[in-house]
């Protein structure tokens, strides 16, 4: 079972309104908090680093 975890940024425990992570076959699942039953986008890990990255250098309008 896929176990899928919110960032520690994201407050109390029954916010919804973030993003997901998850280690899946096809590297790192990210979803919707709000709509899990949209399913989920996959991207490799190195992919993942970047993207994270870039947010915490800041060079993505977020």
């Amino acid at each position: 079972m896929t176990q899928w975890r919110k960032s520690t940024h994201s407050g109390a425990s029954n916010n919804t309104d973030c993003v997901e992570l998850a280690t899946i076959i096809e590297g790192i699942g990210l979803r919707d908090s709000k709509a899990p039953q949209e399913g989920h986008v996959a991207i490799v890990p190195e992919a993942f680093a970047s993207l994270v990255q870039k947010i915490k250098a800041g060079q993505l309008d977020l």
